[in-house]
């Protein structure tokens, strides 16, 4: 490997080390991925011509403008869906639109109380995303379980469903975001082979955590209702559905129109945020600005965003030198093209680092082929879909749903990886099972 080439690893390296270790080194990590990002493409600079013999002199300045130009474009779309998204949610949300969640789940069994977490944890993921739905549900249950002992149970459940949720969704997860507008999974082969094993994988741990739990509740835990909005009960409604049934539609009008997904997400939040301009037509000013879509806009987590532009930049540098390309090669190698094999060892990283920039390099290790397993809706990039998200559930730290919860409810490190770990990687595995099964006798 030339010395500049592994310069430029080297930065890499670090960058990724130390946004794995934010927890201890306390900077942010959307601050190290831009600075990665930054020092990997003028590390490029220093000689262009090694990677772009073809060109010269100031044409090859001109060709590296260009190649940005396209990262960039690639990174933008995935970055204003991911806004665009993250608006529609806080919008049903500040605006009481995910009552109806709480007035679902109320329940005196424990084990009842489990199974409706699980299951409305599992299908608000694959239509919203893991994070935000993590959130929702940590909120709700906070009214739900007073025991801090029993909701740390709850909590874990509530993660590994936000994750097995997102795997089997185009919108779930930001991961299969990322795959399905590179266009190497659809909207149907995703739904129709990831599903059942991504349901196995929430099902699975479900029940072993259900053995841990018995009894009742005491009556006076019954969730109150709770007036957090001016608008009537039907207006609630409009929005949640005009969110919800938005964001639901966003596959359907990318296939109509053969558009960019980012351009549906702009539909939907353009109508949405009209929507909720009528509505405050009739209430009062001063109660309803702290509602309005362009204050709302305001509270979206810039750095989030930041973080993932600085990533996927930072990963078009190893893509563009050849880096991600030889790892690749060394991978089908060093397993003989084992796909199962390859992305369950990916799986089991993600829940060490981020599965943002593993997944990123995977698109560029891999090229997309007419057929076979590296075709569209192959099985190495369903595998990758539903590996990425599930992996991240057997850490803590391995995915955005488990950090946010881990942060909400002040679990430790040590208590999940003891509780949770194992049971996580059991329906992790049965999932990878499911869908061997389902290859061998229906695809």
């Amino acid at each position: 490997m030339a010395t500049l080439t592994l310069l430029i690893v080297i930065a890499f390296v670090i960058g990724y080390l130390c946004i794995a270790l934010e927890s201890v080194t306390k900077i942010n990590k959307a601050a190290i991925a831009l600075l990665m990002c930054v020092v990997c493409w003028t590390l490029l600079m220093v000689n262009p011509g090694m990677y772009y013999p073809e060109f010269a002199g100031d044409g090859v300045v001109h060709h590296i403008a260009e190649v940005i130009e396209h990262h960039l474009g690639d990174a933008a779309g995935t970055l204003f869906f991911l806004m665009g998204a993250m608006t529609i949610v806080e919008i049903v949300d500040s605006n009481g639109g995910f009552n109806f969640v709480r007035d679902t789940l109320k329940t005196r069994s424990k084990r009842k109380l489990m199974w409706r977490v699980a299951f409305m944890t599992f299908f608000l993921s694959a239509i919203l995303d893991n994070l935000t739905t993590s959130i929702v549900m940590i909120m709700v249950l906070r009214k739900l379980v007073q025991s801090r002992e029993e909701r740390l149970i709850y909590a874990a459940l509530i993660i590994i469903s936000a994750n097995s949720g997102g795997a089997f969704s185009p919108i779930g997860d930001v991961t299969t975001i990322m795959l399905w507008i590179k266009g190497v999974i659809t909207t149907q082969g995703v739904l129709t082979e990831i599903f059942i094993p991504s349901l196995v994988s929430m099902i699975i741990p479900a029940l072993i955590l259900s053995l841990s739990l018995k009894g009742k509740f005491d009556k006076e835990q019954n969730l109150p209702k709770a007036d957090v909005s001016q608008f009537t009960k039907v207006q609630r409604d409009i929005i949640f559905w005009l969110g919800v049934g938005g964001l639901v539609f966003v596959p359907i009008f990318k296939t109509i129109t053969h558009l960019p997904p980012f351009m549906g997400i702009l539909l939907v939040l353009g109508i949405l945020w009209t929507t909720t301009e009528i509505f405050h037509y009739n209430t009062d000013e001063d109660d309803t600005m702290a509602k309005r879509v362009s204050d709302i806009m305001s509270k979206i987590d810039l750095s989030t965003i930041m973080f993932f532009l600085g990533i996927l930049m930072a990963v078009g540098v190893l893509q563009e030198i050849g880096v991600l390309t030889a790892m690749g090669e060394g991978l089908n190698e060093a397993f003989s093209g084992n796909y199962y094999l390859i992305n369950g060892i990916i799986g089991v990283l993600s829940s060490i680092v981020d599965n943002v920039p593993l997944v990123a390099g995977c698109m560029g290790m891999y090229p997309v082929a007419a057929d076979g397993a590296m075709a569209v809706d192959g099985i190495f990039w369903q595998l990758l879909a539903y590996c990425a998200g599930v992996g991240g559930s057997m850490l803590i730290i391995g995915s955005a749903a488990g950090v946010v919860v881990m942060g909400l409810e002040k679990i430790t490190f040590g208590w999940y990886m003891k509780r949770i770990t194992w049971i996580a990687f059991v329906g992790y595995l049965s999932g990878i099972l499911v869908y061997w099964v389902q290859r061998l006798l229906f695809f």
